[in-house]
């Protein structure tokens, strides 16, 4: 067909077009929608394949999605024994804390002792070691379990919330919390003591669901079927000494309940 148009105007409008962004034709002649009716097929959308080009795979399933917690509270209930629940966390893949990490803090003292410490989170000894409550803090606690005839080596056995190290020692995440909270209640069912010590605020929130050691220290408790004593943490003690007065009145308190039984 021929244009209308002459040369010059077609030519005027083919640079219009281009500036408006025209970069290509979609068909050879030009196709009025307005003109079609609802009654006149369209064309499909499923065309024709090239037999030249290579054909399209589907694209894969996705995988299922991952519950961390739910993982850490199958693997923690399937361990039979602390050597087991250990093995079970040595394993355990969804927790980055691991990724920077040099050792897994898992426990330390007398299986089976009357008392279970909980601390927070290991630090940098704890975590060069591999045992928690090492350092300064940890010369600390001996020192205050022998001043009510306590030890870790005979009577007295302690873990932390957190079995790896945080970066730059900072507070654990609650989503931290909660992925490791099913191994900390096994590992409390497992070692089977009669009292349970919480020191620090980080393991009154994971046990207790509550902050603010200030107010909870000293004051029994109950949880995990145990009676909990809430405590200030060793390091807080070597950075305000002037609240060592106050975990004096709570140790006796240990020996106190302790001596009931």
């Amino acid at each position: 067909m021929e244009s209308a148009l002459d040369p010059h105007t077609a030519l005027a409008l083919l640079q219009w077009q281009v500036e408006l962004g025209v970069s290509e034709t979609i068909m050879d002649a030009p196709l009025d929608r307005y003109a079609l009716t609802d009654t006149e097929p369209r064309q499909s959308v499923h065309a024709t394949p090239d037999p030249r080009r290579p054909a399209m795979s589907a694209p894969p399933p996705k995988a299922p999605e991952v519950d961390p917690a739910q993982e850490a509270a199958h693997a923690a209930h399937a361990a039979a024994s602390l050597d087991a629940l250990r093995a079970a966390l040595a394993e355990f893949e969804h927790c980055d804390l691991k990724r920077g990490a040099r050792n897994l803090v898992f426990a330390d003292g007398a299986p089976g002792a009357r008392v279970m410490i909980i601390g927070e989170a290991p630090g940098r000894d704890e975590d060069r070691e591999g045992r928690p409550f090492v350092g300064r803090a940890g010369q600390l606690l001996d020192r205050m379990l022998a001043a009510i005839g306590l030890s870790r080596s005979e009577s007295v056995y302690i873990t932390n919330v957190l079995p790896w190290r945080p970066p730059q020692n900072r507070d654990p995440l609650p989503v931290e919390i909660g992925m490791m909270k099913p191994f900390l209640e096994r590992h409390v069912a497992l070692a089977k003591p009669e009292v349970l010590v919480l020191m620090g605020n980080i393991s009154c929130e994971t046990v207790l669901g509550r902050r603010g050691i200030t107010r909870l220290r000293g004051q029994w408790t109950q949880a995990m079927g145990l009676p909990v004593l809430p405590m200030f943490h060793p390091a807080y003690l070597l950075r305000q000494p002037q609240m060592k007065r106050q975990a004096w009145v709570d140790l006796l308190e240990l020996q106190a309940k302790l001596r009931e039984a």
